[in-house]
């Protein structure tokens, strides 16, 4: 099965690319970002597993929120329950990058029996709250510095050049003009000052398997992994040589470590349905 569905949700469509056939596996992208950033892991995983790209609203084909500003990480993960039911899945896994962790970590806390595994990729959500984060985040989340950026902090947050990753860095680069992409990116970096987007305390009550894969040298959630790491005390950790995208930059990489999880979570799934 390949192409795109679309999802209506209370806020409007929602995109979706769909290819394989096997056990559902969602992959929910950064901000900013869209389902093209997992090009270079689709076709593997596509071979096992019916894999569900989303493109969050505000990104690809995807029209933003109304209005764009009002756009937050919490809102993409309240949205989460409405794309999963849409697409008519009951269970399934959950690769989630940066405010796409965020999302996914919140639907295996507020809805575990529809997940059957979770990989946090440079999950947002547990970084320190401390006066210079808010300041970064509070300076980031204006338009002007963010239209200032667009393009560029990728190049800095993105270590390693591969076809993939270079891939990403033209669409950023493209969407510099993009008026309404400059307020998605820059409401959803103020949102993340806000206190709905602390899993820390919650996130030991996460009881589903999961994965922590974590590229250590990001320079915007790198050293949130240890953080992850005491918040999911019994998830596995598989640190990376990366930047935000460990899935971009080293993807055969990330693949040797996360198919084997994700095939033996699907086997223990199938068993126990069986």
């Amino acid at each position: 099965m390949t192409g795109r569905r679309t999802v209506l949700t209370s806020t409007g469509p929602v995109a979706v690319a769909v290819r394989g056939t096997g056990p559902a596996v969602m992959l929910l992208h950064a901000n900013p970002g869209d389902a093209r950033d997992f090009d270079a892991i689709v076709p593997a995983l596509s071979e096992r597993f019916t894999t569900y790209a989303v493109d969050w609203p505000g990104y690809g084909g995807s029209p933003a929120f109304d209005p764009p500003r009002a756009t937050t990480a919490v809102g993409y993960a309240d949205l989460l329950p409405e794309i999963v039911a849409g697409l008519g899945l009951d269970r399934v896994a959950l690769i989630g990058n940066s405010v796409g962790g965020f999302a996914a970590a919140r639907l295996a806390l507020t809805h575990p029996s529809w997940v059957y595994a979770l990989v946090l990729v440079n999950s947002g959500g547990f970084n320190r709250r401390d006066p210079f984060t808010r300041a970064v985040t509070r300076i980031k989340g204006t338009e002007a510095v963010t239209a200032l950026l667009a393009g560029r902090l990728p190049k800095l947050y993105l270590r390693r050049r591969t076809p993939a990753v270079r891939a990403i860095l033209a669409r950023e680069w493209g969407r510099r003009h993009d008026r309404t992409a400059i307020e998605v990116e820059a409401a959803v970096w103020r949102s993340f000052a806000a206190r709905g987007h602390d899993l820390r305390r919650d996130a030991g009550r996460i009881g589903v398997p999961a994965l922590l894969v974590w590229g250590t040298r990001d320079p915007i959630l790198g050293r949130a992994g240890r953080a992850a790491r005491r918040a999911v005390p019994a998830a596995g950790w598989h640190p990376m040589r990366t930047g935000h995208a460990p899935y971009a930059e080293a993807p055969e990489d990330f693949l040797a470590t996360v198919t084997p999880f994700l095939v033996t979570q699907a086997a223990t799934l199938n068993a126990h349905s069986g």
